[in-house]
This record gives structure tokens, C-alpha cells and sequence, in this order.
């Protein structure tokens, strides 16, 4: 006779991970570990130390943009994603303050230290405004690039703050970052065609339709991956550099599997989660072959 507590067992880790993950991901904590990655890849890549401020500033700076944007886009998450808004009318009330509250301590933190590039930390306000209340999810494309510039600012920013931000290794990241998140944030439109059609927004799916917004997002991650082969062929940097390549073998793996009815946690933990993965990459080869 089959044991019920066994067969039970299996299904009631998966459910308890599965609610760990959508925990992490609506409460915008595993999104601002995502940025974190970016700021631990470009010191690694670019031999920097890893220093605790930068990583509170981008941890920070990630949750007030992205916790507001939870309140501003409730109306669409309503459709796109319910849990997630269900979650934000839920404990909205409760993290708004500790994002608003991260902010502002980094933010003061920044200018009690003397930290050159301490006005730059009014970029994150200036990306929820635009990105928010500024209308350009309007703009067709407009919403995507200001995503990845947003993100390819991180590497920047780093650069920044080391003294090294015309680096030819920082600049390659913050242009490689910033192509790699658009392409992840016109895959992350596919799950909102519905929502988005409602709401007038002009997107790659809603133009083109899932299907060619696939092939369309690996056309674009196979450029990507030839020009990162072509900045190492042509010393523009070391080839150290081929570890960012693991990325976009991971992004070709999520993006076939990218549909309409994929739910929150593919996208928000899968597809949000490509920077970890590649931040967990370059630490594994610098221990094992660096």
C-alpha cells in the first residue's frame, strides 16, 4: 500500500519552494539580487573589489524603482499578473516604505561620504517618473530601451565609482547589459499581451505576435553573443569575457518557452533571473580557472 505522507511529501516542497519564489519575486527582492549580479559580474570581469556600498546603492535604488512601479502598473497586473497585484494591495502598504526607505538612506549615505557621483542617484527617481507617469509605454520600444539603459547603467556606475568608467571593460558591459535586458524586457511582453492591448500599449508581441517575437529574441542574443566572440578576437577585451556568452546560451534556452500562458514565475524568476545566473558563472570560473 502507497504511503499518503509519501506521495503528499513531494507536492508539498514543490508548493512551499513555489511559494518561496513568488514571495521573492513580488516582493521585488529577487529582482534587486538580479541587479546586485550585475554589480558583482562587472567587478569581477573588470578585477575590481567588490565593495558593500555600490552593492547597497544598486540594491536599494532597485527596490524604490521597482516597488513604486508596482503601485503605478497595478491596473495591468491586475490582468497580466493577479497574484502579484494581489500580493502589492496586500503588503504593498508595507514595502513601499522600506523601498522609499532604502532609497532615501543610500541616497544619504551617498552625500554624507562625499561620493563624486552622489547627484547621479536622482537617476533611479528619473527612470520611475518616465517609466510610470511619464507615458512612454506609449512610445512603441520607448519602455524596453529605457529598461536596459537603466540597467546598463549599473556597470557604469560602477566604473564610476572605482574611477574607471571610460574602462574599455566597463564600457563593453554597460553596452552588453543594456542590449541583453531589452531583449529580456521584449520577452517579458509576451506575458502581457492581453494587459497591454487593453491598456493601448504598443509592444513586439502585441505588433508581431509571440511566435516572431521569439525568433525575433534570438536573432537579436545570437548578434549579441557574435559581437562579445568580436570584441575578444579584437583585443577589445580579454577573454575572460566569453564567461558573459553562458548568459545568452541561457537566455536561447528560456526564450522558446516564452508564451503567453507561462505564469509569473517563469518570467520573474527565470527570465529575471539570467543575471544571477551569469554573476554565478563568472564566480565559479574565477575560482576554478582564473
Amino acid at each position: 500500500m502507497t504511503n499518503p505522507t509519501a506521495t503528499r511529501r513531494p507536492s508539498s516542497w514543490a508548493s512551499s519552494l513555489a511559494a518561496v519564489a513568488r514571495f521573492l519575486v513580488h516582493s521585488n527582492l529577487f529582482i534587486s539580487l538580479a541587479t546586485v549580479s550585475v554589480v558583482v559580474t562587472t567587478t569581477r570581469l573588470a578585477d575590481l573589489p567588490l565593495e558593500a556600498l555600490p552593492v547597497f546603492i544598486v540594491f536599494a535604488a532597485t527596490m524604490f524603482v521597482y516597488t513604486v512601479n508596482r503601485f503605478t502598473d497595478l491596473a495591468e497586473d491586475e490582468q497580466n499578473v493577479p497574484r502579484r497585484a494581489a500580493f502589492t494591495k496586500r503588503y504593498g502598504r508595507y514595502w513601499l516604505p522600506i523601498g522609499v526607505g532604502l532609497y532615501v538612506v543610500a541616497v544619504a549615505v551617498a552625500i554624507a561620504l562625499g561620493l563624486s557621483g552622489a547627484h547621479y542617484l536622482v537617476l533611479p527617481l528619473a527612470v520611475v517618473l518616465l517609466y510610470s507617469v511619464g507615458g512612454i509605454k506609449q512610445v512603441f520600444l520607448v519602455k524596453n530601451l529605457v529598461v536596459g539603459f537603466a540597467w546598463g547603467a549599473i556597470p557604469l556606475g560602477v566604473g564610476y565609482y572605482y574611477g574607471r568608467v571610460f574602462a574599455p571593460e566597463i564600457l563593453f558591459l554597460a553596452t552588453y547589459v543594456t542590449v541583453m535586458i531589452t531583449i529580456a524586457a521584449v520577452v517579458f511582453d509576451v506575458k502581457d499581451i492581453e494587459g497591454d492591448r487593453a491598456e493601448g500599449i504598443p509592444t513586439v508581441p502585441n505588433l508581431f505576435g509571440p511566435a516572431r517575437t521569439r525568433q525575433l529574441s534570438l536573432l537579436a542574443t545570437a548578434a549579441v553573443a557574435a559581437a562579445v566572440v568580436g570584441g575578444v578576437v579584437s583585443g577589445v577585451v580579454s577573454g575572460e569575457f566569453l564567461a558573459v556568452l553562458a548568459m545568452n546560451a541561457y537566455v536561447c534556452t528560456y526564450i522558446p518557452f516564452a508564451t503567453p500562458d507561462r505564469g509569473p514565475l517563469y518570467y520573474g524568476f527565470v527570465v529575471d533571473g539570467e543575471h544571477v545566473f551569469l554573476a554565478a558563472v563568472v564566480l565559479a570560473l574565477e575560482w576554478l580557472v582564473w
